[in-house]
């Protein structure tokens, strides 16, 4: 039990009606969760708004309301507390509520379009290599040194955080590794948390079903950095033209890294093959389990972070030695006929690009490439063209067929993604609507020293359709299709 006012500790507020020294139970801002003693406060959200649920939350024995627009009429023996934005307060009211837990550890947010899920589970994975009690706030999963949850959300809401924060500050965690998400960002789930540091990987196209233009976008992002504080440090990608204008504002101690222009922290590759990357990361070598261009920033980014927050050169480089790639990041398997299968969460024209990029790179051109790729329902269709531009392209054959299509109906979204096909790669596509039977096509026209990507959805062992999601693995169904072309 806390008492209200100490709860909106910091909470910009514009009007109180009723006592602020009530004992408050718990907090939360779904009135179905509500009981006797909470506090509910009213969000207003892109489906549901908060406020339109006010008398469900005090029927269901909330004591206090937090709201930016007061009901019509007011209970008696009721607190309400009007704001000027519910999400915000939330956010200071979450970490009062679990007595500022982002203040007991070393909290570092990583944003950026890609490569936030696999250089966040890296630090958590190499500091934990080094000896050290770690959190992680991911994509993929949440871990609370080595107990695991799931993960429902990129970035969690503010309350969810904070719950977890106190609980690694429960069993000694010292630092904690989060994803920062622009969604995150834009409804102020991490407006209230001290971060230690923030990491900027790259902007490119993403979310603008969303954020509707690239700028605004980009300013979410900013937004981030421009809320450090001076004693933390603020790492951006050079490399990338937006990584500057995240260091604008930011009171944060200023850090670059880059494998072209000049920076604070350099790498070079040395080799890139499918059995991993050899990099010279300013004066030093180290090879690395990770494929490809874009994780070589992965990788400049975790040994930036780790030196930033105090672990020693060498000890870093051989962690970085010890890492294992990411469940869905550049996952492969080579079957015994020799048909390599990747499995990547690419779901951005960019990141779709890179991964293919970095596969041509490697490979000798005496093979195929196959690409199964589709794209999401319900999001942002002005990317679907580019993306079957960027995979007709770049690939010799490619088999468009669902990824997770929501509510869309598949075909319209399969019908979006062909028109970025160029007329001299119709003969290389292929359309299949199920996902299951798309992935058996590819293993069926591969040949021995072929490679398969099957792009999108990675990590995800769902498959979103109708409102309804079914099991699928990609990773595991491609894996039984290739052995059942080895029997």
């Amino acid at each position: 039990m806390m008492v209200l006012k100490d709860i909106l500790y910091k909470v910009s507020i514009n009007a109180v009606v009723g006592s602020t020294s009530v004992s408050i139970g718990t907090v939360d801002f779904d009135s179905r969760k509500i009981t006797i003693g909470d506090l509910f406060v009213a969000i207003r959200g892109n489906i549901a708004d908060g406020h339109d649920f006010i008398d469900i939350a005090i029927n269901n024995g909330a004591i206090g309301v937090v709201c930016e627009t007061l009901p019509a009429t007011l209970m008696d023996g009721i607190t309400y507390v009007e704001v000027g934005n519910s999400s915000r307060a939330l956010a200071m009211i979450a970490s009062n509520y679990y007595e500022a837990p982002s203040e007991n550890l070393k909290l570092v947010g990583v944003t950026g379009t890609n490569g936030k899920t696999t250089i966040a589970s890296l630090l958590y994975q190499l500091f934990k290599k080094a000896g050290y009690k770690v959190g992680l706030l991911s994509t993929v999963k949440i871990m609370v040194d080595n107990t695991e949850y799931k993960a429902t959300h990129t970035t969690p809401d503010s309350l969810t955080i904070n719950k977890y924060l106190k609980e690694m500050n429960s069993v000694g965690v010292e630092f904690c590794f989060m994803e920062v998400s622009s969604h995150g960002i834009h409804q102020h789930r991490t407006e209230g948390l001290y971060f230690e540091g923030g990491i900027f990987t790259n902007l490119s196209h993403d979310h603008l079903d969303y954020h509707k233009t690239f700028s605004e976008y980009r300013d979410v992002k900013k937004a981030f950095f421009d809320g450090l504080s001076e004693d933390a440090f603020a790492l951006v990608n050079v490399d990338d033209k937006n990584g500057l204008i995240m260091l604008q504002n930011t009171k944060a101690k200023k850090f670059t890294y880059a494998l072209k222009g000049y920076a604070d922290y350099k790498a070079q590759i040395l080799e890139n093959q499918f059995s991993g990357l050899l990099l010279k990361i300013n004066d030093s070598e180290v090879w690395a389990r990770l494929i490809g261009g874009f994780n070589a920033y992965n990788i400049l980014a975790i040994y930036a972070t780790a030196e930033l927050l105090g672990l020693e050169k060498v000890e870093i480089l051989r962690l970085i030695s010890e890492l294992d790639n990411v469940s869905g990041r550049f996952q492969y398997l080579i079957s015994d006929e020799k048909i390599t299968a990747i499995v990547d969460y690419a779901h951005t024209p960019d990141a779709l690009k890179n991964v293919l990029e970095t596969i041509n790179s490697i490979r000798t051109k005496n093979e195929e490439l196959i690409t199964v790729v589709g794209c999401g329902g319900d999001r942002d269709k002005t990317k679907r063209p580019k993306m079957g531009h960027i995979a007709s392209a770049l690939s010799t054959k490619v088999i468009f067929t669902s990824d997770n299509p929501r509510s869309e109906v598949p075909e319209d979204i399969l019908n979006d993604i062909e028109k970025g096909v160029e007329p001299q790669n119709y003969k290389k596509t292929l359309t299949i609507v199920d996902r299951k039977q798309a992935i058996k096509t590819a293993c069926q026209l591969a040949q021995p020293n072929d490679i398969i990507l099957i792009a999108g959805k990675g990590h995800e062992t769902y498959q979103e359709i109708k409102g309804e999601r079914f099991d699928f693995d990609d990773y595991k169904i491609v894996q039984e299709f290739l052995k059942q072309i080895q029997k």
